[in-house]
């Protein structure tokens, strides 16, 4: 990450469709951009059926359905999960892939095939599967699943409850908060905004 360039936070997790749907764009930011983006994984804490109020029930179809507009418009197709799953092994894989370079691959993968229903994220050996499939070790995966990753893991945990994080995807550039999906041309306005824009950039630099 450049020390130098503003830092743009995603606080994500692979159980939510508007994080899958905000995945590819966020690290696409950073080609139109000056700035460092840095995902950060976020365990939702979700209620499950029977649970809910007969409105939040309303809500968590609507969701899906919106969400399954916008993919459908993009070739990303989204099955509802099953149940409600503890991500943290596939949050942690997240972060062990971004330690050897293919977070983004990995991601897409993790998103893809989980609301496929083809992905348990909350299985180490699927992870593990996973992390082998992209050219990564599955041993190390392991390993650092019950070690350093869980470490890193609790301290991201720690960081989202300093930031005030409370769903996903959430945005954080310079303290400010741009919540969900449909945030993220508010987000792209404010990048513009701070003379971020490297078109922007080039255009005054071949004026100059």
């Amino acid at each position: 990450m450049h020390k130098d360039l503003p830092v743009l936070k995603m606080y994500s997790d692979f159980k939510s469709p508007y994080a899958y749907l905000a995945f590819e764009p966020f690290f696409d930011l950073a080609s139109r951009y000056d700035i460092a983006v840095r995902w950060m994984p976020f365990q939702l804490r979700i209620k499950g059926s029977g649970q809910r109020s007969v409105y939040s029930e309303y809500k968590v179809k609507y969701s899906y359905m919106d969400a399954r507009r916008c993919g459908n418009a993009r070739g990303l197709w989204l099955k509802g999960p099953l149940k409600i799953f503890d991500t943290e092994p596939a949050l942690i894989g997240g972060l062990f892939a971004q330690q050897h370079g293919k977070l983004r691959e990995y991601g897409a993968e993790a998103f893809r095939s989980f609301f496929m229903r083809e992905f348990a994220a909350d299985e180490p050996a699927a992870v593990a599967d996973l992390i082998a499939k992209l050219g990564m070790s599955r041993e190390d995966y392991l390993a650092f699943l019950s070690g350093e990753g869980k470490r890193l893991y609790d301290a991201t945990q720690e960081e989202a409850s300093e930031d005030h994080v409370f769903g996903v995807p959430l945005f954080i550039l310079e303290g400010e908060q741009f919540w969900g999906y449909d945030r993220m041309p508010m987000l792209e306005e404010r990048l513009r905004e701070l003379g971020l824009a490297k078109e922007g950039r080039a255009a005054l630099a071949a004026e100059e």
